[in-house]
């Protein structure tokens, strides 16, 4: 494969996706032993369960795989925290999504995708993913985090976007700016011409022609999201919710698969791609009402 990517970078991808993963995981887990009183707190704390994955090219051959996490707890309704790292041969219609040639449809791609859906109607749902792809067309990072609030709440969107912003420090302000009008626009519903959420940042085919300083890039938005969000969590887990308040929570949830079944690139990638079906599925949430 032609690219300027070596062995040792792609090493250091998938080492930091994997790193993350076991971080957040490590945390939503004492999270869970954290909750002791409030509703369902009679509930056992939730443990994540790991699942291999796999992926196989047309041929039947093997392509890599990576690890599913997912956790149902007191706190997290679900929440899953995904890696993978695979690789062989696009599709034709993968490659053409991709701008790889058709001639030459190889590629390799590490990965971190995470999806969080709360029991609490005042925690925000939340989502983040980033992730590295090689093609012989060239290579690049991809990513974002986005905050989904069932109850709007001002402080938790400001912190959030503060976050955000740190973790584009590296490129500064401009990029910061650019990074989250493109999630503004990514994550909008237009058939029902609404917002998915309270936005973030969302990026893709970034390549500065730095591969460390892009990397750099990539691992702070993932250390800003691990920062924040569980300080988020902490100071809603604790707070009473009413029926209608659910109501309206799993009402906002129709959205998400919404938007993710019939919109997100991630998911129609991991689709075209031949990933593990339910490793894909996974940011579905596990309870939903369209009224």
């Amino acid at each position: 494969m032609t690219t300027d990517v070596t062995d040792d970078h792609k090493a250091r991808a998938q080492a930091w996706f994997e790193g993350l993963r076991d971080r957040l995981v490590a945390e939503f887990e004492a999270i869970e032993r954290e909750y002791t009183s409030g509703q369902h707190s009679e509930m056992p704390p939730g443990r994540f369960v790991r699942t291999p994955t796999t992926r196989t090219n047309e041929d039947g051959s093997d392509a890599g795989g990576g690890v599913m996490s997912v956790m149902h707890g007191r706190v997290f309704e679900k929440v899953g925290v995904n890696t993978s790292t695979v690789s062989g041969t696009l599709s034709a219609e993968a490659a053409k999504t991709l701008g790889a040639p058709e001639d030459d449809r190889r590629f390799w791609a590490s990965s971190i995708s995470l999806i969080a859906h709360m029991r609490s109607p005042h925690v925000p749902a939340v989502h983040m993913n980033t992730r590295h792809m090689i093609t012989t067309s060239g290579n690049w990072f991809g990513g974002g985090s986005d905050l989904t609030p069932m109850v709007p709440n001002a402080a938790d969107e400001a912190d959030f976007h503060a976050a955000m912003q740190r973790g584009c420090r590296v490129f500064g302000a401009e990029t910061y700016e650019k990074y989250k009008k493109w999630c503004d626009e990514y994550f909008y519903l237009p058939h029902r011409k609404e917002p998915r959420g309270a936005g973030g940042i969302f990026f893709d085919r970034h390549n500065s022609g730095d591969w460390e300083k892009d990397f750099a890039f990539t691992r702070d938005v993932g250390v800003a999201f691990a920062e924040v969000y569980p300080q988020i969590i902490r100071r809603r887990m604790g707070l009473s919710w009413t029926d209608a308040e659910r109501h309206h929570q799993l009402v906002r949830r129709g959205r998400y698969v919404e938007f993710n079944l019939m919109w997100d690139r991630g998911t129609l990638f991991g689709l075209k791609t031949g990933h593990n079906i339910d490793a894909i599925l996974v940011s579905m949430p596990p309870e939903v009402r369209w009224p």
